[in-house]
């Protein structure tokens, strides 16, 4: 194991806002809860086999389209003017349960963007110099969504243990989260896909808040442990998308920006969340949140995202908090501008059958190809040019989730057989096609944690923690319920592209 790539970023402390909504607690949706546990690992014992075949990747609820149809080609890079329009009529409502609820009817937006303030330090013999952000922060947990439970698992990667658990709707048991993204504070947002929502949970107790003024945080301490909704002082914020378009077009894409300390001010802006979903009308939206509050601050349309049923379906940013983002299967991918908001069109990967996705620390776009010739495909955005990456001789299915590491290494969730399998993205040839993972089921799920070793989410109610130099895995997390998320989600996708 090379060694450990442990962070330590730092930020200013910020005021978090306090709200609610009042709901008990059960347990819905078909998974059963039990004490999360995490086993010692042993080595490999001999590579999986390989399957000829197309393969496919379908949804964890409802009927979902499989990867068909024919392969498209690729094609050049046109830029147009989105339809940008904040959401007029942002609304938010506070009572005594604790929980920041945000909603927008999508007519109107009132917003404004806030700054932590370190106050400058001035040095009369030079430059105004800033003390170090001193914001308490973690990165030694992977969020883990329990779709049919409605819930979100907190897991120390260190250990394998189950910290905390907790709901992600206002109504347990339903919500379907899947994506989650983890900022560079180490906090959490887990994207809800029926009904469309986000959810905001602190990683620290010592960053929730004392809503019920009793001297301590009221908080989750395992799986065995779910508070109801609003009682949770971890459980921040809450802002439903209810333009969402059922299930199919819920909110998917789900990416923290990086921010970075002012030399001159000495503030550290508040990092905004981008959350993609559909509309009813096929309108693809964009919605850009205050990331204290979770109220929109904007909303970037794309009319006509009509290819297939569902809505958008990952985004990763760059280090200047471009949001790029692809759609399922045969759908176009897109980047959206931080600055402007415009829209660049990317045009089709090389075949169709796009899924999981990340950004690397050079900027570049890999894509998971759970079927057809590629396994990966490749996007470089100065060349704007799309590549598949073959299949390395096996004919299995290929990646679903993607991650990419601090060596460049891409590593995919694969099935038909389940295995992990890595790709050396400097020199775009295929290192390891049959990473064994012992027992598995549906392999979907890929990341990166704070000391390196890669983490694979397994339908099958499980996660692997999987040594990326010699393959063993290190602990198997059971106790999952319907696990379903292939996002960023430990913050060392982000942490490749923060701002220097």
């Amino acid at each position: 194991m090379r060694s450990s790539t442990r962070l330590r970023w730092q930020a200013t402390a910020f005021t978090l806002a306090s709200l609610g909504a009042i709901h008990g607690c059960s347990d819905a949706g078909g998974g059963t809860t039990s004490d999360g546990t995490a086993t010692q690992g042993t080595s490999p014992t001999g590579t999986a086999g390989t399957m000829t075949g197309t393969g496919t990747a379908t949804e964890t609820s409802g009927d979902v389209p499989t990867g068909t149809g024919t392969q498209g080609e690729t094609q050049g890079t046109t830029t147009t003017a989105p339809t940008t329009t904040a959401p007029t009529s942002t609304t938010t409502a506070t009572t005594t349960e604790g929980v920041t609820v945000t909603s927008t009817d999508g007519t109107a937006t009132t917003a404004t963007t806030t700054t932590t303030t370190g106050g400058m330090k001035l040095d009369m013999g030079g430059p105004p110099v800033c003390p170090p952000d001193d914001q308490p922060v973690t990165f030694d947990y992977i969020w883990i969504a329990n779709t049919t439970q409605g819930t979100v698992s907190k897991i120390n990667t260190m250990t394998g243990v189950e910290e905390g658990r907790y709901y992600t709707n206002p109504v347990p048991g339903s919500g379907e989260p899947s994506r989650t993204s983890v900022n560079q504070f180490g906090d959490v947002a887990v994207s809800n896909r029926n009904p469309g929502s986000v959810t905001k949970v602190m990683a620290l107790p010592e960053k929730c808040v004392d809503n019920n003024g009793n001297g301590v945080i009221d908080t989750s301490t395992g799986p065995g442990d779910i508070r109801p909704w609003g009682q949770d002082e971890c459980v921040v914020w809450h802002t439903a998308l209810p333009l969402a378009d059922g299930y199919y077009g819920g909110a998917r894409p789900t990416a923290w920006e990086g921010v970075a300390q002012d030399p001159v001010t000495c503030e550290t802006p508040v990092p905004r969340l981008w959350v993609g979903y559909k509309d009813v009308n096929g309108v693809a939206h964009f919605a850009r949140l205050e990331g204290d509050t979770g109220a929109i601050l904007d909303d970037v349309q794309r009319p006509g995202w009509t290819t297939n049923t569902f809505g958008p379906y990952g985004g990763a940013v760059n280090s200047a908090g471009d949001l790029f983002v692809i759609g399922y299967d045969n759908e176009v991918s897109i980047r959206i501008d931080a600055a402007t908001l415009e829209i660049e069109e990317l045009g089709l990967s090389p075949g169709q059958y796009k899924y999981g996705m990340g950004v690397d620390q050079n900027g570049n776009m890999w894509v998971g190809s759970f079927s057809g010739t590629d396994h990966m495909y490749f996007y470089d955005p100065v060349a704007k040019q799309w590549q598949g990456m073959g299949n390395g001789g096996n004919n299995g299915g290929g990646a679903l989730g993607i991650a990419v590491d601090d060596e460049n290494r891409v590593w995919g969730a694969a099935n038909g057989p389940c295995r992990l399998i890595e790709l050396d993205g400097d020199t775009k040839t295929w290192t390891n096609q049959n990473i064994t993972l012992p027992d598995c089921g549906s392999p979907w799920g890929v990341s990166i944690d704070n000391e390196g070793y890669v983490w694979v989410v397994d339908k099958a109610n499980k996660a692997y923690k999987v040594d990326p130099d010699t393959y063993e895995i290190k602990l198997v997390v059971t106790g999952l319920v319907n696990p379903y998320t292939y996002s960023d989600m430990t913050g060392q996708g982000l942490k490749l592209v923060l701002p220097q």
